[in-house]
């Protein structure tokens, strides 16, 4: 049985659905992300595991207890917010012991606890310190440290990193995921970036209209979206519009725009109209004459690679390459594109999602 189970969740306010009829096993120790664009319903969800939030339907349990109808605090849950909610007024260790002191811990064991979590966070010598004495990182560690201090079941973070620049959120990814690791406490994220989810979690779940739309590692739901929706969030990708020709024991002929090309369907059945979606990453930029005719649009350096806009038969395609040490094609020459075919993948033209 799961440490962590949502039954047939739902939340409505008024005539808007939330979320709707979400179900979702979480296991010990396990890091979890839920995905996806404002208004999906991830924070509701978190919110109804923490209490915040009364579900309209469904139950909620933990270690086998019901806690569907329990208050916040006899859930025994750990919650860092986006705005790490810290007492202005009160010192780093002072923020972290109230948890404790709300909970009848002794004194002694206060302090004990303390010292111990802001050594865990990197943050030993500043319990003295008030926060608007830290820097950006170092606020965010407390809060972490605050919600670990009370050794929480499970730790509900909901887009904690989101006011950090890109080099610090970087470094707090890898700095809370090994956090985690090392304490094996159950972890649910919210959140609605992509790097984010994929480098800290276990398993994403990528959310959409108040449902789970897919539940994978972060690799296979990267390789394999189960969904144009999940395809287009999950990073970049070319969309490609096309018909199914025919299809044999593996794979579909499809045709795009008078061009034939073959596409693994993975066991699924395809007819008529479908898209093809192909990773920047993957395409391959080589010489004229071979592979699809192109000319470069635009090309855009962004240190560790470019990305370059290429225009062709099949409509502008974006197409990333490494940075070599060598400056790609320039705009307005002349190139050809290629790629293996197991790098596409194939799914039912479905109608737009709005974001």
């Amino acid at each position: 049985m799961s440490f962590l189970q949502l039954n047939d969740l739902a939340k409505h306010f008024g005539d808007f659905t939330a979320v709707d009829g979400l179900s979702l096993s979480v296991e010990k120790g396990e890091f979890l992300s839920l995905l996806g664009p404002s208004g999906c319903g991830k924070t509701t969800t978190l919110q109804m595991v923490a209490g915040f939030v009364e579900p309209s339907r469904g139950r909620i349990v933990c270690d086998g207890k019901d806690i569907t109808q329990l208050r916040p605090e006899k859930r025994g849950m750990g919650v860092v917010f986006q705005s790490y909610a810290l007492f202005p007024h009160m010192t780093v260790a002072d923020n972290l012991g109230f948890g404790l002191e709300m909970r009848g811990v002794p004194r002694a064991e206060r302090k004990r606890r303390v010292g111990e979590t802001l050594d865990l966070v990197r943050l030993t010598g500043l319990g003295d310190r008030y926060p608007k004495a830290l820097s950006g990182g170092q606020r965010q560690r407390v809060a972490l440290a605050r919600a670990l201090a009370i050794r929480p079941e499970v730790l509900l973070l909901d887009e904690p990193m989101s006011n950090l620049d890109a080099k610090l959120r970087e470094e707090m990814h890898i700095e809370l995921r090994a956090i985690q690791r090392q304490l094996g406490i159950t972890t649910i994220l919210v959140t609605h970036d992509q790097v984010e989810a994929m480098t800290m979690s276990d398993r994403v779940a990528v959310m959409y209209g108040g449902r789970i739309v897919q539940l994978d590692t972060p690799f296979e739901a990267y390789e394999r979206p189960q969904s144009a929706f999940a395809s287009t969030f999950l990073g970049r990708t070319n969309t490609v519009p096309g018909t199914v020709v025919k299809a044999n024991g593996r794979c579909c002929e499809v045709d795009l725009a008078g061009v034939r090309m073959n596409v693994p369907h993975l066991g699924k059945s395809y007819d008529g109209k479908v898209d093809i979606y192909l990773r920047p990453e993957r395409i391959r930029v080589v010489e004229p004459g071979s592979g699809i005719a192109g000319q470069v649009a635009n090309r855009v350096f962004l240190g560790n690679h470019w990305m370059l806009e290429v225009d062709s038969v099949l409509g502008r395609l974006r197409v990333s390459q490494p940075n070599g040490g060598t400056v790609p094609p320039a705009e307005g020459t002349a190139v050809g594109l290629t790629w293996a075919d197991d790098d596409v993948r194939l799914l039912h033209t479905e109608a737009p999602h709005g974001r």
